[in-house]
């Protein structure tokens, strides 16, 4: 994870926030789930202006609600900001588990932990970028200590899928965590580039990342040169 930054954390093609629906303003936002609403909103806007450069007025006025409105739920603005990187990674955590379950081998289960980190990415992508760039900045600690094990327990989970299939003969022996930290630094970087408003898919890159992984670039097996 990277420190938090006061610029946008993408590359490029990082969209405006959406237009949001108008509530009386003064009070707090009256949908079923308004903390939803909240951070939704919040991550829209760390995602597209940062962090520091955002602020609580700003959030109220895209809510259309007061700054006394948002207090209701959250105590401060690093509250929400650290509530959205924990509840992401939760997500994140709950999302690729499912799905590695429902495989049975190594190979099968790396490419369904790609897929639906590239799902949950796109589907997610304001809240994903935030946890990115917010991860070391998370202050809260409590919410700071349940995101490091939710984080630790993804990368024990990729690790344990990578050593499963070198035990099984399916992947080569290379060290388990230089290998999961290589595709978690391909999947993680789409956020750089990737544009959610645009055509391509996350999976599409995630299925190509995990070809990449499996067989590399070359087209028949090559003799490692001598140092």
């Amino acid at each position: 994870m990277s420190k938090r930054s006061n610029s946008p954390a993408t590359g490029a093609g990082v969209p405006e926030a959406p237009h949001v629906r108008r509530t009386r303003r003064g009070r707090p936002p009256t949908t079923n789930n308004p903390r939803e609403r909240i951070l939704q909103t919040a991550a829209q806007l760390f995602a597209v202006r940062g962090y520091e450069a955002s602020s609580l007025g700003e959030l109220a006025s895209a809510l259309n609600t007061s700054k006394a409105g948002i207090y209701h739920y959250f105590a401060t603005k690093q509250e929400i900001y650290d509530s959205i990187i924990l509840n992401v990674l939760t997500l994140l955590n709950n999302e690729v588990t499912t799905a590695v379950q429902a495989q049975r081998e190594p190979a099968d289960q790396l490419l369904a932990f790609m897929l639906a980190h590239a799902r949950t990415f796109q589907a997610h992508y304001h809240e994903f970028v935030t946890m990115l760039v917010g991860f070391s900045g998370m202050a809260g600690v409590e919410l700071r200590h349940e995101a490091i094990r939710q984080r630790d327990d993804y990368e024990t989970l990729l690790r344990t899928i990578i050593r499963g299939g070198q035990e099984s003969g399916a992947f080569a022996g290379n060290n388990p965590a230089t290998a999961a930290r290589a595709v978690l630094s391909m999947l993680n970087w789409m956020a750089r580039w990737f544009k959610p408003d645009g055509s391509a898919r996350a999976e599409t890159f995630a299925r190509d990342y995990y070809q990449l992984v499996l067989h590399g670039l070359a087209a028949s097996p090559l003799q490692e040169p001598a140092p």
